[in-house]
């Protein structure tokens, strides 16, 4: 839409935040570049504008004439299609009354110094083969180095696109999870609303789920390449069976591998944290997934909570820790006492659940049999600190995955693949060599 009417639209980015975190204007700094927004965005952090405009929702569109009257509202999410009528019918009014000037405004946006790595989302450690996978979000593709950090393959163009081919020519869109089945790599491209298959051996990509347009289905199943998706965030691999994080609809997918075969597993599609039969649980905005082959358990970002649901049909989503939609802090313990903030990363490690804390910018362990949360890593404040367990500090990690006696962390805010020795208890940044 900024696009398309760029003469015509200005956009302005009211930014009124749920969670602690998101108030601060250095992360906030941080969303507006790693989602890449080139309009303004002003950090309402006290709803001020909220109060004066009357909003109720997240998100909510306010409709301002060339005169600074507001003529509109609309509370929710809009499709494109809608707006863009909407835009041709006010464009055409506003042309008759002689209030439009169609000129190019100046901008002041600047592009963020580059990295070797950018805003990176996921990460996968696999000690059989040696080998760390990473998702180069903001570069969007996927690193496949050493483990010490030497690359051995560059998968993806870096171009926002969706394309299939071999690896200098396929391109993804904001890539997040990855999971890993001898030489097979699965990736969820984000942005893109697909499920991307890279033969490792072969040297190339291809689409196995998703059309590239965002769906709203939350029931039935279809072949992959005919349904669409809603930003798939993270994947686990069981049993021939991929199970997906489809954060954008708030619900666990699986795709049958043998038949292409993918649909919605867990969750209704309602935003909300409700236990039960996998068919009408509520999830929100599950975007980090694991298994212990019995089990999925899932970082349920929204509620700031940690769940799992049983692989078997019959089986239940059961909340370890977590309450609500608007419940969260920084507080370890067991059961109810536990308070976590937008947890986005979660890995099963000898039959341990650690997880990112990502908005309290730490590593905790969870414990589900205990229902109870530790931090292991971080301060509570954000930062790039080196250094031993209790000096080390993030900014707003990911993911999490271990190999070795090794922890990889994906240090999004930081532009980094964070490593914890177990042995030693030093936490040290990862070089990236040979990009």
């Amino acid at each position: 839409m900024e696009k398309k009417y760029a003469r015509e639209m200005a956009v302005i980015g009211v930014h009124s935040a749920k969670f602690p975190n998101e108030k601060d204007s250095y992360n906030l700094t941080n969303a507006v570049r790693r989602y890449e927004l080139e309009h303004p965005v002003i950090n309402d952090a006290e709803f001020q504008v909220w109060q004066q405009y009357s909003c109720r929702a997240w998100p909510t569109l306010m409709f301002i004439d060339p005169l600074g009257n507001v003529i509109g509202k609309h509370e929710g999410e809009m499709t494109y299609d809608a707006f863009d009528k909407l835009m041709v019918q006010m464009i055409t009014q506003f042309d008759e009354e002689g209030e439009l000037d169609h000129l190019a405004r100046p901008s002041n946006f600047q592009k963020s110094e580059d990295t070797p790595l950018k805003y990176p989302g996921k990460v996968l450690a696999d000690g059989a083969s040696g080998r760390l996978f990473i998702s180069d979000t903001n570069h969007n593709r996927i690193l496949v180095t050493t483990l010490d950090g030497s690359v051995k393959q560059v998968i993806g163009s870096g171009e926002e696109e969706m394309a299939d081919g071999d690896f200098a020519s396929c391109a993804f869109k904001h890539p997040q999870g990855v999971a890993l089945d001898g030489e097979t790599l699965y990736v969820a491209d984000t942005e893109n609303h697909a499920i991307r298959k890279v033969d490792l051996a072969a040297g190339t990509v291809k689409t196995i789920a998703g059309t590239g347009e965002q769906g709203k289905t939350r029931e039935g199943r279809r072949l992959g390449p005919t349904m669409d998706l809603s930003s798939p965030y993270d994947l686990a691999h069981h049993n021939g069976i991929l199970y997906i994080a489809m954060a954008g609809i708030h619900q666990l997918w699986s795709l049958e591998l043998a038949t292409g075969m993918i649909g919605p597993f867990a969750g209704n599609g309602h935003e909300a944290i409700k236990d039960g039969p996998l068919a009408t649980a509520e999830l929100a905005q599950p975007c980090g997934i694991t298994t212990d082959g019995v089990k999925l358990y899932f970082a349920d970002s929204e509620t700031s909570a940690v769940r799992s649901a049983g692989i078997d049909p019959a089986g239940r989503v059961q909340t370890i820790v977590g309450l609500g939609l608007f419940v969260f802090g920084d507080a370890d313990g067991s059961d109810h006492h536990v308070r976590l903030q937008h947890p986005i990363g979660i890995t099963n490690y000898d039959g341990v659940l650690y997880i990112t804390d990502t908005y309290n910018h730490k590593i905790k362990r969870v414990l589900p049999g205990t229902k109870s949360a530790f931090t292991v890593l971080g301060t509570g404040k954000p930062g790039h600190v080196e250094g031993t367990l209790d000096q080390a500090q993030f900014s707003e990690p990911s993911d999490i995955s271990f190999a070795n006696d090794k922890m990889y962390i994906a240090d999004t805010n930081n532009h980094a693949i964070r490593v914890a020795d177990i042995e030693t208890g030093v936490v040290s940044t990862l070089e990236i060599s040979g990009i």
